[in-house]
């Protein structure tokens, strides 16, 4: 079964050139200075007031994976480096470059890409015109779509939801924090042209969450009953 593994990493778009009436829907329930800046900073989870920068999209059994991601400084020719290719384009070029892929792929993996990747990307496609090729949002306990976050919770029956970060420190993945990004970042890294740091960070999110379906699959995952 030809699988594969994506992430993406998105920024919000400036509070400021957003609608008026979009900016007070946003703030209706931010009472203090606080609560209305982390409202102003969470726009990155939301594809009706964030963008995507930066898609991942890694093949587990082939150690071989591309990263498409948007640029806006001085041109980057497509570099391929530890066994990812780097490619770039607008945030319509790189959602239709994802689907040209994904649809060559009977499984995908992904870290709660059933809670947000897979809905901000079919989100942010509709608002380019862009006609999914594939379903993202497929039977939850089907084996199309093996969320590590569903599977690693056992569907929400754990009582404490972890990171993808703790879940490589406890099996002693290399995390994409380890060099120094986190998520939180990628907005101000994105403000600075710093476009290459960002698609190495999701480089390191699709390699770390390969590794971690290695560990599910080895010694987690419940084995498959033969028919009787």
């Amino acid at each position: 079964m030809s699988r594969i593994v994506f992430d993406i990493e998105t920024v919000g778009k400036d509070f400021e050139t957003l609608e008026e009436p979009v900016q007070e829907y946003m703030l209706r329930w931010a009472g203090s200075e606080d609560e209305k800046k982390e409202v102003m900073e969470s726009l990155s989870f939301y594809p009706l007031t964030g963008e995507i920068v930066t898609i991942g999209m890694f093949d587990p059994d082939k150690s071989k994976g591309v990263v498409y991601f948007r640029n806006n400084s001085d041109p980057v020719l497509p570099f391929e480096e530890d066994g990812i290719r780097y490619e770039t384009g607008t945030e319509a070029e790189i959602i239709r470059k994802f689907w040209d892929v994904i649809k060559n792929y009977n499984q995908f993996i992904t870290f709660n890409g059933r809670g947000f990747d897979c809905p901000f990307i079919l989100i942010r496609s509709a608002v380019h015109s862009i006609k999914p090729l594939r379903d993202l949002m497929p039977n939850r306990y089907g084996d199309v779509h093996i969320d590590l976050f569903d599977q690693l919770t056992f569907y929400g029956a754990s009582r404490r939801k972890f990171s993808l970060d703790m879940w490589c420190r406890t099996f002693n993945i290399k995390s994409p924090k380890a060099d120094g990004i986190t998520g939180c970042e990628v907005r101000e890294l994105y403000r600075s042209d710093r476009h290459i740091d960002i698609a190495k960070y999701c480089a390191g999110d699709i390699r770390a969450t390969a590794e971690l379906l290695s560990i599910w699959e080895s010694y987690i995952k419940a084995p498959s009953r033969g028919r009787s």
